[in-house]
């Protein structure tokens, strides 16, 4: 059986200083971090003399390429219609507000006209008030008056030829006397 870890690297003393570095800040063995190098060289196929890394940029770029891209099919999709929608909304919104201010103007005038008219009838209901009162007034004359014309004729009646002008007198006088009390 042959040992697999036999094979070995001849480096400068600089790459060993900063190799050494890493192990410190990594807490691995040297070992560890150059066969992870390897790996990672082999599996992102980048190439380590290249200082500039264009795979690198070109997949950077695509990325952000594929994101502007999204985000301008968000704004289609979504922002456009979105600011679209609220200017309409706001014309509408502005729309009802002249509506609404119509709407109150109007009602304050007709809160006007209906006060004036609420007065008016309130003065027509007092002279309603008052003509009922003066009807009642004017039958209470009618009975007392019906009453004491009644009490007249009664009485003159009872008189005959016989009563003298005397008792003639005071029934007028009565008479009189009740109509000025009425």
């Amino acid at each position: 059986m042959k040992q697999r870890d036999t094979n070995s690297i001849r480096y400068p003393l600089e790459a060993d200083i900063k190799l050494e570095k890493l192990t410190q800040n990594l807490h691995r063995s040297k070992k560890d971090i150059f066969c992870q190098m390897v790996d990672y060289f082999y599996r992102s196929k980048k190439d380590p003399a290249d200082p500039g890394d264009e795979m690198l940029k070109r997949e950077l770029s695509s990325g952000i390429s594929r994101i502007l891209s999204f985000i301008r099919q968000q704004e289609k999709d979504f922002l456009l219609p979105l600011f679209s929608d609220a200017g309409l909304l706001k014309a509408a919104a502005a729309r009802q507000k002249e509506v609404l201010e119509g709407i109150g103007r109007h009602l304050l005038t007709e809160s006007e006209r209906t006060g004036t008219i609420v007065q008016s009838n309130e003065h027509l209901l007092k002279g309603v008030k008052l003509l009922l009162s003066k009807q009642k007034e004017k039958d209470l004359l009618k009975q007392q008056f019906s009453e004491l014309l009644e009490y007249y004729i009664a009485q003159r009646e009872e008189m005959g030829w016989t009563t003298t002008n005397v008792k003639k007198e005071e029934l007028t006088a009565h008479i009189r006397k009740s109509l000025k009390n009425l």
